[in-house]
């Protein structure tokens, strides 16, 4: 979990490499008119959230009933997202990428293909409330990808 541009995607793929497991990335599972309203760089409101929230939690619920370890991406800001991804799932562990807002805004300004915009930056900064030690695994991104995966096995 963590703001756009920490490395959800790019640490949440070498985790599941390293687990041999199944990665989803949240991103995947937004709506086109999450994608579209994004893409306008207009954040999306909790109404936007909640039905990408709900097809997310019904994964990790699935993925649990299975017995499966898996990996999800997922921006989760706020702690009820949290609580809405883990409710009534035993097993989910948060993983937190932290990095400060200026090593983000370089690492999103030369991104490529991508539907979040630079500037929409500050209004996830904005939304984010920071997990503590108790509820999330917390991981500096300013390391690379092998460091951090180390530091999560």
């Amino acid at each position: 979990m963590g703001v756009s541009g920490c490395g959800k995607s790019t640490v949440g793929a070498a985790l599941a490499a390293r687990l041999d497991c199944p990665f989803y990335d949240g991103d995947d599972f937004h709506p086109p008119q999450n994608v579209a309203k994004m893409s306008r760089g207009v954040p999306l409101s909790d109404a936007d959230r909640e039905p990408w929230l709900d097809q997310l939690h019904n994964l990790i619920r699935q993925q649990l009933e299975r017995g499966e370890t898996a990996v999800l991406a997922c921006s989760a800001l706020k702690k009820r997202y949290r609580e809405h991804l883990r409710q009534g799932s035993g097993g989910v562990q948060f993983v937190y990428l932290r990095g400060d807002f200026d090593l983000i805004w370089r690492r999103l300004k030369s991104r490529r293909g991508h539907y979040m915009k630079a500037d929409m930056l500050r209004s996830q900064f904005r939304a984010l409330e920071e997990p503590d030690a108790d509820e999330a695994i917390i991981v500096d991104v300013q390391h690379d990808v092998s460091t951090i995966i180390e530091q999560l096995i």
